[in-house]
Formats: structure tokens, sequence, C-alpha cells
């Protein structure tokens, strides 16, 4: 089931009685109709185009979503090329324009969502498109599901926040907020970890593996597969011979990856049934291990990192961390953005699954994670999650405008979004080798090394994988070239989120591609209209 959406708020009309306040949060724009049968079957699309703007900022977002399983969800600003119209002049005139320019990216958006239902479920789409197979609930854009590790960029939006308020220093030692964690050392000698460091994966806490020395090992092998193999003095002339060389090294690198994956996901603690009453009491998991690095030199991505972090919020803010950050998704406007309880009713949550070892769909057992709130405990929709790309995106190019009188300001000041996504020295990424760490998200920066050959966008996002969910948000800036002028608003760009119910699926190359697809009809609407 597709669904491309766009949100609209204070448009009302004398003509057609329309108040976008008072009607639902999306409003459909192109949908499909599902039957259903014996079989699960896609029938054609009906296209029943709707179009409104933001009264204040014309601001849209857009949102595609594959059913069960899958939901896209895709900003995409392009107010500034078109009047502001109310919905009958909006029939009447943008319809078919609309059509005719976002129609190739509609369709290539679809076709890469399809390559990732064939990549999970090989040639069978029996379950794919529901929110609940069983019950064969479909997959709306109002899903609720497991974010994951998305849960690290909203808390390191909080600690920004703190950090604006002068409640929190970066760079002292976390034992001035969290007394109960214990002064650590590292092969004898005694060293500091400081929230900077936390935010940056640099702190040497351990993952879920507890193993310090299988890890530096993993770590160590990982490195000697990036390496280029070392030349001999011999000469081989057999061409031949080198070929299978190098295809059987390209095959351990990948073999290498997947286990790294399956590791994670086979770990116990990734299969928590414990209850924590509090973030502090989440420490005791982890808070007596040895470091596996010494903080600041090496670079691992810590799940238990963020729950450290989660008990700085708490006591720099004078209050719970889950309230903390609940007031924060209100502040935001993310009303269906809640921690990961299990007892509370939440309409809309989606059910969990995964592929067992026959490659058949079946439910994730229970877990309880209120161990990891900060860094993989909320669940949200699709469209909470593109107002939080779109809230970060504006206060990161407020500050590029010669002139921002008349604009609001950002959720967050334009130094402190500059700085969450500035790259961090030592830091890598899983999901992008041309991408670093920054503060809670990934960062890949804008490079061009030669003319006329491969230009690297500058873009941010964050993966995530838990126990029947993968997820992604990314955010893609028009380049500054672009929006230099000053002319219009932000944001400018294009944020996308995929979300699913299903386990130990890659989706930031596919969320890149959709971007980029977008911005490149995007570039050519603009110039149209200039």
């Amino acid at each position: 089931m597709y669904r491309l959406l766009c949100s609209s708020r204070g448009l009302k009309c004398t003509q057609c009685k329309y108040n976008a306040e008072k009607s639902e949060r999306f409003v459909s724009l192109f949908t499909s109709r599902l039957k259903y049968r014996d079989q699960l079957m896609m029938r054609r699309f009906m296209s029943t185009p709707r179009r409104s703007d933001f009264s204040n900022n014309r601001q849209s977002l857009w949102l595609l979503g594959i059913g069960t399983g899958f939901v896209l969800a895709l900003g995409l600003k392009y107010g500034d090329f078109v009047p502001e119209r109310c919905e009958c002049d909006s029939k009447k005139t943008n319809r078919t324009q609309t059509d005719i320019n976002y129609t190739g990216a509609i369709q290539i958006s679809r076709d890469l969502i399809q390559r990732i239902k064939l990549q999970v479920y090989g040639c069978c789409f029996v379950g794919v498109g529901y929110a609940d197979l069983e019950n064969r609930v479909p997959c709306s854009p109002e899903t609720v599901m497991r974010i994951a590790s998305i849960s690290k960029p909203l808390t390191a939006a909080a600690i920004a926040r703190l950090w604006e308020e002068g409640k929190i220093n970066l760079d002292a030692p976390v034992q001035k907020y969290v007394p109960e964690f214990p002064e650590k050392q590292f092969e004898g000698e005694k060293v500091t970890i400081t929230s900077r460091m936390l935010l940056s994966h640099l702190s040497g806490i351990r993952h879920y593996e507890k193993d310090a020395k299988k890890v530096r090992e993993d770590k160590e092998k990982a490195k000697h597969l990036l390496k280029p193999p070392e030349k001999k003095d011999e000469k081989d002339t057999d061409e031949n011979k080198e070929k299978p060389r190098t295809e059987d090294s390209s095959a351990k690198s990948k073999e290498a990856k997947g286990r790294q994956r399956i590791k994670e996901i086979e770990q116990k603690e990734y299969y928590l049934k414990d209850n924590f009453e509090n973030v502090i009491q989440a420490l005791d998991l982890f808070k007596d291990d040895p470091l596996i690095f010494k903080p600041g030199t090496t670079f691992l991505y810590s799940t238990h990192a963020f729950t450290l972090l989660s008990t700085v919020v708490e006591r720099a803010a004078g209050q719970r961390f889950l309230d903390h950050m609940m007031m924060m998704f209100r502040e935001l406007g993310m009303l269906n953005t809640v921690p990961d309880k299990n007892n509370p009713i939440i309409y809309n949550r989606s059910r969990f699954y995964h592929l067992n070892k026959k490659g058949r769909v079946v439910n994730c057992p229970y877990v309880d994670n209120s161990y990891k709130w900060a860094g993989g405990g909320f669940l949200s929709t699709v469209g909470d999650l593109l107002v939080f790309g779109n809230a970060l995106l504006y206060s990161y190019q407020i500050a590029e405008l010669k002139n921002a009188d008349g604009l609001l300001p950002g959720f967050l000041k334009p130094r402190t979004a500059q700085a969450m996504w500035m790259p961090v020295d030592k830091t890598e990424a899983s999901w992008d080798k041309d991408g670093t760490y920054a503060q809670g998200w990934l960062v890949v920066e804008k490079l061009q090394k030669y003319g006329q050959c491969r230009n690297r966008r500058h873009y941010v996002s964050h993966t995530g994988g838990a126990v029947g969910a993968s997820s992604v948000l990314l955010v893609l800036p028009v380049e500054s070239s672009q929006g230099a002028d000053g002319k219009r608003c932000p944001p400018q760009g294009v944020v996308v989120t995929i979300i699913t119910n299903m386990q130990s699926v890659g989706l930031n190359t596919t969320a890149l591609k959709i971007a980029q697809e977008f911005d490149r009809v995007r570039d050519k609407y603009k110039y149209n209209y200039d």
C-alpha cells in the first residue's frame, strides 16, 4: 500500500470550506487500494492529488510508504517556487504541474523500496505491507514503530539544548553529574570520560560485547581488511591467478561485515527482558566493566554510552530523563514519539518480525528496552521523524541567511546545529564509508577531487537496528551555492526517513538514492521558476 502525503496547517478557504487545522495531520495525495483475498495482491494505483501549503513558512512534508514492514517519508520543501493558494486553486493549477515534476522521482522511489522487499523476502511477498501480519492490519503513516538508534540523534538534541542553557559542560567529567558512575582506569592509568566523548562514541565504553580482548581483535581484523595487499618481489605473469585472490579478499571482507552484524543481534543484552526503573539503575549493566579503549583515542560505537548520557541529561535538567524527552517532543510537535514501554496501550503500534533460519517471517521475542532509552528505546512515526529532521535543518541553515528578519528562531541556535553536524576526528561509521561520526549523527562532507567526476554531496544521517526494527533518518541540505542568495526561507533540502518492523534491513543507501532523486527534480523545478 503506497501513500504520498503532504502535511499542512492553518489554511482556510471560504469557497471549499477547507480548514487544514481541523483536518487530519496528513492529507493523502497519492493512494492505492488494497483488496484482501486469499492471497495479497497489489492492484493498480489511483492518483488523487491534493496540495496545500503552510500559511507561515510554506513548508510541505512528503511521505511515501510501503505498507507493513516499510514506511518511507520524504520532507521536500517546494512551497517557495509556487505562490500560496487554497485547496480550490491548487486543484486547478498545481495538480498537473506537481504530477509532471515528481512522477519520475516517485516511481524511482517505489522501485528502490521494491528492491529492499525482494532482498529481504526473496520471492515470497506474503506478509509485506502489514503493521500486524496475523490480523492483516495495513501499515499507514500513523503506524508507530521502533526507531532503534535514531533515538541517539533525539538524545543529542536534548543535550544540545541543555548546553545552550548553560546546564551542561560537555568537557567536564561525567562524574560531575553522575557520581554513581565510577572513575575509570585504562592499563593502570586514570582516564577521564566526558559527555562530548559519549556523543561521538570515543569514550571506550563497551557496546553489547563484553569481551574486551575480542572487541580489540575484531577491530584490528577490520583494519587489516581495509589495507591494500603487500607488494611481492616475485612477478606473477599469470593474470588469472591474481583475480581469484582479489575476489577472495572481497568475499572475506563481506563475510566479516556479515559476521559483525550477526554477532550484535546474537548478544544476550540485545534481548533483555529485565525492567529498569530508571536510567541510573540501567548503569549497573556496564558501569563496572573495563574500558575497551582509552577514552578519546578510538571510535567504538556504544549504545551503553548513550545510557550514561541519559543520566547526565537527567541530572542536568533536574527531571527524569523520559519526562525531559517527552517535554522536548511536545515542543517539537512530535506527538506520536513515546518510550517503547510494553504495558501502555499505544494506538497504531505495529508488531515486530524477523526472518528465522529457514527464511520465514516470524514474531520477534518479547524484549524490554528500558535499559537503553537514549540509545534505542523510542517509538515514533515517519511524520514525527520528518518534523525532527526539518527542525534541525532549519536551525542549521538559518545561519547562512544574510538577513533572517521576520523568521522565527530555530529549535537549536545556528552555531549549535552546525557544531552538532561537525565531523569529529578519529571517528567512523559503518553505514557509509565516506562518513565520519559527529555528535549523535553520521556526517558525509562535500568532496569533488576531479572535474567531471564524482561529486560527493554533504548529508547527515543515522540508521537504527533493534529487535524487529530497522530505520534511517537522512537529511540532504541544498548545496550552499543553491541557497546562498538568501531569497528562500529554510529549510531547503530533502529529509528522508524509512522505518520498518523487520529486523536487520539496510536502509541508508536507499534513503540517500531517494533523497538525491528528489533533489535532482527539485533543482529542475527551481530553475523553471527562477
